[in-house]
């Protein structure tokens, strides 16, 4: 048994040299809860590495699950879809943090807002991590959104795997 636990704990720390983001050329692709008011759904992104500390990728989510308006109605495709692209600074080597950390704050462009996120993610291995960002809107296309259009439009939580591609 001890020979298993040994054995075990090397190849533990054998995976654990991952880096959370190398920079130029690296791939990221996230899948994530989305968590929000009146409804949750699911998340993916994905960055591309530009630079030491730049990335650019694309975000889509939907809503699975979202409360009924006050006269029982249910929104359509439309209103559950959203589709952003997206700019990070990764700044975990400018924080001087474990190298297996990406702290990313980014501005994003999305079919119902201009935003903005804070992300942060973990690689227990070179290959898988997990995920954690927030996001909220600073421009409305629509600052009189009604009823459902306020969907995308509001503060989210989101978290989840991250895969180095």
């Amino acid at each position: 048994m001890k020979r298993f636990f040994t054995l075990l704990t090397l190849l533990i720390i054998s995976f654990a040299n991952a880096q959370a983001f190398s920079g130029k050329g690296d791939t990221k692709f996230d899948v994530a809860a989305n968590i929000q008011e009146h409804g949750s759904g699911i998340r993916i992104s994905t960055d591309f590495g530009l630079g030491e500390n730049i990335s650019v990728g694309a975000t889509a989510s939907y809503l699975l699950s979202v409360d009924k308006d006050g006269l029982g109605n249910k929104p359509d495709f439309g209103d559950r879809a959203d589709l952003k692209v997206r700019f990070n600074a990764n700044l975990g080597n400018v924080f001087n943090v474990d190298e297996k950390v990406d702290i990313y704050p980014g501005l994003d462009l999305g079919l119902r807002n201009f935003g903005a996120h804070l992300g942060v993610r973990y690689f227990f291995t070179d290959g898988f991590g997990i995920m954690s960002e927030i996001g909220f809107p600073i421009a409305k296309y629509k600052p009189e959104a009604t009823g459902f259009e306020r969907l995308n439009n509001q503060f989210t939580f989101n978290i989840g795997a991250s895969f180095n591609l």
